[in-house]
């Protein structure tokens, strides 16, 4: 009986001997497995995973109630959730997503791969070429992605696509750069240009998210699909980026700053220069590459716009720029710009008066005053006049934003070019009986024209 039971512990001993072996062998041969599908793709996504993240975005819905007779009675907002997808640029919290992302809604929140998560504050936008910047407050330096370029996209080569798609969160596709330089019109005023075709799935959520190359360069933001097709998609090039970039950021659009100075390339490097401005005046030179910032090194065109941020007049800059192979030091003192009078504005810009509209009005055809504002006068010159809008009309909408308050109108008309198709809202309420009970919309490509 003992020599059973001796044989049976022999036994058990060699079979976990056996079994060890065998699982030290599964071990290799699962490692020489991974090694062998360890392909670039996921390498990519190892290296760029803790720069993608997913967004969500609380927008505020108007719907309108109408009488039997058509007549405005009430407007009503309602929230509801979106989600995008966004990347990180700069190591101190700043995103770069779609503008359509983040376009009149509230309350964003970032998250990412390893579940941390933000509140999101919007720094810039850019309606016109459906870009926006975001802010978070990181409790530790973020990744930025590498930026790529656009012109040395290959037809063919792969694309990588990671976003948010229905929600499902970082989640990565892979196809090849189907064709370059596509135009993409929604509608009579919304056409996209010189955008990048992929295969790679695109869906929505993705819009904002990051298109890499093979090398984990950044090359294009995920921006619309066809939804008449399948697997054809699209993304702004990372050229448009690096060139929008500095104008979104500019301290002189974003607090009314006068610095006079403008930086792009690869490197920062001044590539405008307004005479009589504080930086020409400080002995600031075109071709003057800008190497630190208040003795905070720059090495990139978004660094110095980022380091810039928050600037306002009064306050001094020192940079220290190359020039010739030389390093010189410069320092600028910020001015206030000259405030130009939002009606003025609204008049030179739209060719129309605007003034609230009053209580007993906005009473009598059933609507709140902060939907727009009413137009007394139309320059007969204007876009507008040859468009049919008349004085008592009302301005609802300029682009994608509400037409109200007056000072919101200033702003926006600042930032839009003077030659860039603007898609205007216009409401005209007919009488009918005693009252103002039919409510008629005109909407017009108006081409802002400065006079």
């Amino acid at each position: 009986m003992k020599r059973w039971a001796l044989l049976g512990v022999r036994g058990l001993a060699v079979a976990l001997w056996l079994s060890a072996g065998a699982i030290a062998a599964d071990d290799l041969d699962r490692e020489e497995s991974r090694r062998v599908r360890r392909t670039h793709i996921v390498e990519v996504v190892e290296q760029v995973r803790d720069s993608v993240l997913n967004i969500s975005a609380t927008q505020k819905l108007e719907f309108r109630r109408s009488s039997i007779f058509g007549m405005f009675d009430e407007i009503f907002e309602y929230p509801q959730t979106t989600s995008g997808s966004g990347f990180v640029i700069h190591e101190d919290g700043y995103i770069v997503t779609n503008d359509h992302v983040v376009a009149r809604s509230t309350d964003h929140r970032v998250r990412f791969a390893d579940g941390r998560e933000y509140d999101a504050h919007v720094v810039a936008r850019d309606q016109r070429h459906d870009l926006a910047v975001l802010w978070i407050e990181p409790d530790s330096p973020l990744t930025p992605l590498k930026l790529g370029r656009s012109d040395d996209i290959m037809l063919g080569e792969d694309a990588i696509a990671i976003g948010n798609p229905f929600g499902l969160e970082n989640s990565i596709t892979r196809g090849v750069i189907s064709a370059l330089n596509r135009t993409l019109q929604f509608n009579e005023n919304t056409v996209y240009r010189d955008l990048i075709q992929t295969d790679a799935s695109i869906n929505p959520g993705n819009s904002g998210g990051p298109l890499l190359n093979a090398a984990g360069e950044l090359i294009g933001v995920n921006t619309a699909i066809r939804p008449d097709a399948q697997n054809v998609g699209f993304a702004i090039p990372v050229d448009h980026l690096r060139a929008m970039i500095p104008e979104m950021l500019d301290i002189t659009k974003l607090y009314q700053v006068e610095f006079g100075m403008r930086v792009a390339g690869a490197e920062p490097e001044v590539v405008e220069l307004q005479d009589g401005s504080p930086a020409a005046k400080a002995g600031v030179r075109l071709a003057d590459v800008v190497t630190a910032v208040d003795g905070v090194p720059v090495t990139r065109s978004v660094d110095f716009s980022i380091a810039m941020l928050g600037r306002r007049a009064g306050d001094t800059v020192k940079m220290t720029v190359s020039r010739d192979g030389r390093t010189r030091q410069v320092t600028v003192k910020l001015t206030d710009v000259p405030k130009l009078d939002d009606a003025e504005l609204a008049w030179r810009r739209l060719g129309l008066r605007l003034t609230p509209l009053a209580a007993d009005m906005a009473m009598d055809v059933g609507i709140r005053r902060d939907v727009g504002l009413v137009i007394a006068e139309v320059d007969p010159r204007s876009h507008a006049a040859r468009a049919g809008i008349r004085p008592g009309d009302l301005l609802g909408y300029v682009g994608r934003h509400k037409a109200w308050p007056l000072k919101k109108i200033g702003l926006l008309l600042q930032d839009v070019p003077a030659d860039a198709p603007v898609d205007v809202a216009v409401y005209r309420f007919n009488r009918v009986g005693r009252r103002r009970s039919r409510v008629e919309a005109i909407r017009f490509d108006h081409r802002l024209y400065a006079r």
